[in-house]
């Protein structure tokens, strides 16, 4: 049975670089200025260049909307046009970041999450859509490696030889790929738990994330310490108490983000609460996840509402989860 220790759901899910497939109206004019250029290839050049600047620089769009399932249908159409875009301008480093970030958040949003809360009426399809997300995951990882490598050749092959080294190349600016890359790469191994070929990447994602919280610990507020409140317990070969660095993450994460995320709480309460059988605690984080008033910030609407249908889930399954036996 599917644990659920799926150690990367955390997924700081629009934060930043919100679902950069959005699509403006300006945006529409420039496709349909696009689809009309049959001149010569330096005017070609210049429309694709334009389209993906105005493809990668769009994003608030769907971060702030209300109906996640509108989303979900949406999302496809989006991600498939910044492919197509990409297969023209392979090397623009805007539409790889919105590549990454965007099929890492779709994939764990509308497939994963399905499949967990599927997985109790029928296994075998809830085994299906996690092999589909394991596959976007690692589509979402090798943009995301394409990407750092505009700037950094061979980026893939010295990560491979040694991580540590492969990570002091970059700087700041890259901190927003290094972190999509960890996150998919990350959420894949987890999905793999029969792919010792990819289980072995394990360093790799610490190096990632590691090097990515020494740059800028504030990166999209807080995205970096949500990532590490479910990374920390699986952590290898480091000292003291994995739980209890999972809580100082958890406090950083909710010190950045101002209290406005339901993100960190489910994340806490997924992994921490679950491992120390708290289910006080686990009740009361969820149960805060839920009051986030999701107007307040309408730039973490749809990240709000997608992680508290997962906190509905997670409470409706509390006595499953720690066996609570009535006295």
């Amino acid at each position: 049975m599917h644990k659920k220790t799926d150690i990367y759901k955390l997924m700081s899910f629009t934060r930043g670089y919100r679902i950069r497939p959005g699509v403006s109206a300006s945006l529409l004019m420039t496709i349909s200025v696009f689809s009309l250029v049959l001149a010569g290839c330096s005017i070609r050049k210049i429309a694709i260049k334009n389209l993906g600047d105005a493809l990668a620089e769009s994003g608030t769009t769907y971060a702030s909307d209300n109906d996640p399932e509108l989303i979900r249908g949406a999302l496809p159409f989006s991600l498939k046009l910044i492919e197509s875009i990409l297969a023209e301008s392979p090397q623009h480093r805007g539409l790889l970041l919105a590549a990454s970030s965007g099929f890492t958040q779709y994939a764990y949003a509308f497939i994963s999450q399905d499949a967990d809360e599927m997985e109790g009426q029928d296994f075998t399809r809830a085994s299906e859509m996690r092999l589909r997300a394991r596959n976007l995951f690692l589509r979402a990882r090798n943009y995301g490696l394409r990407g750092l490598e505009t700037r950094h050749p061979h980026f893939s092959a010295d990560l491979n030889k040694d991580p540590i080294s492969a990570v002091k190349t970059v700087n700041r600016d890259d901190v927003p790929l290094l972190f999509w890359t960890a996150a998919s790469w990350g959420m894949a191994i987890t999905l793999s738990k029969d792919e010792p070929d990819l289980i072995v990447d394990q360093p790799v994602v610490e190096a990632l994330i590691d090097r990515a919280l020494e740059l800028d610990e504030t990166f999209n507020e807080g995205a970096i310490h949500s990532f590490l409140i479910v990374y920390e317990p699986v952590r290898r070969g480091s000292e003291g108490d994995p739980l209890e660095r999972s809580r100082r993450h958890f406090e950083r994460a909710m010190e950045l983000s101002g209290g406005f995320q339901a993100g960190p709480l489910v994340s806490m309460a997924e992994t921490v609460c679950i491992a120390e059988r708290n289910h006080e605690e686990f009740r009361s984080l969820l149960e805060k996840a839920l009051a986030i008033d999701v107007d307040r910030k309408p730039e973490y609407r749809l990240e709000n509402l997608v992680y508290q249908r997962r906190a509905q889930w997670l409470l409706s399954r509390i006595d499953e989860l720690f066996l609570i036996v009535e006295e």
